[in-house]
């Protein structure tokens, strides 16, 4: 049976999820999994779960720089990025943004 696009399938993905769901109340949080495509590179572990793709749309966004958003969401994901995730590649909006 296939997962559901927006239900992480590993469980760092799942405890990602967990921590932006209670930092951000967002209207949508995506997360997925791109370590296959880093398979040797520097960063990559086996097994996966290093890389990351990472939406977050939520209204706390609103006012704040791009830089400010992924600042913020790197401070929820400190353990993660001190630890097993190498790289996220990250997109923050508010549901605004998303809408236009």
């Amino acid at each position: 049976m296939p997962h559901d696009a927006h239900e992480p399938t590993g469980p760092m993905a799942a405890q990602m999820q967990k921590k932006l769901l209670a930092a951000f109340a967002p209207a949508e949080v995506l997360i997925h999994d791109d370590s296959a495509r880093h398979a040797g590179h520097a960063g990559a572990r086996e097994g996966g779960e290093s890389h990351f793709r990472v939406v977050v749309i939520s209204p706390q966004f609103e006012g704040l720089s791009r830089v400010e958003r992924q600042r913020r969401i790197n401070s929820v994901l400190a353990e993660e990025l001190a630890g097993p995730v190498h790289a996220l590649a990250l997109m923050a909006r508010t549901p605004e943004e998303v809408g236009s």
